[in-house]
């Protein structure tokens, strides 16, 4: 079965760990959000092609939730209703050209809305295997561990961040949200291999070329 993308959303600073290495604070009273193009997506354990005009590009593992349904100013307490399925992705960085945006107020969308930016695993369906609030999450790379957390750690919770997400946005059937990364991010090289895991759950593998 294939899962018709409508929109991929993206959280920043999620885990307290990788706001701290990042050089920045967390802020739970403004979640900072940005987007990806849904042909970003790579699946299948596809190879990932390694992004023009960059010298430094990052892995950042994250729980990706799927909407089945949407709407505008979603409480809380309904949020999880709006939930597909669950994999596992990597929100893919042009660390160089984030860094430079940041510096210069601009825009990130060079740095993360590039082709081929955001590789995702096969989707699972709530319905089978419920809404993990306690799962391990974890990006090895060349089989050597490069980040590794517990999604219970994330500053806004999956239905916190559809909460959120839906005072900006009407979200709608198909949306996909990377729901942030933990510490630990790093540089990929062509050749290098990635297995991203939600554990229990999801597995991500492919290829830098």
């Amino acid at each position: 079965m294939r899962f018709p993308v409508h929109r991929i959303y993206c959280i920043g600073r999620n885990y307290a760990d990788h706001a701290r290495e990042m050089g920045a604070a967390v802020d739970r009273g403004n979640p900072i959000f940005f987007a990806k193009p849904a042909d970003a997506i790579v699946i299948d354990d596809g190879d990932v092609p390694y992004p023009s005009a960059t010298a430094e590009l990052h892995h950042e593992v994250e729980m990706v939730i799927a909407l089945a349904s949407g709407g505008r100013d979603i409480p809380v307490e309904h949020a999880l209703e709006k939930v597909y399925a669950y994999g596992i992705g990597l929100d893919l960085t042009r660390r160089d050209l984030q860094a430079t945006a940041k510096k210069n107020g601009s825009p990130w969308d060079t740095a993360k809305g590039f082709d081929c930016s955001a590789p995702v695993s096969s989707l699972h369906r709530a319905s089978d295997i419920g809404h993990p609030a306690n799962a391990e999450i974890s990006l090895h790379v060349n089989g050597t561990l490069r980040q590794q957390a517990d999604i219970a750690d994330m500053v806004f919770s999956v239905a916190e961040i559809i909460h959120e997400l839906s005072k900006f946005y009407e979200l709608t059937s198909g949306d996909l949200i990377f729901s942030g990364t933990p510490a630990g991010v790093a540089s990929l090289s062509r050749g290098d291999r990635f297995r991203a895991e939600l554990h229990g759950i999801a597995i991500l593998e492919g290829r830098i070329i």
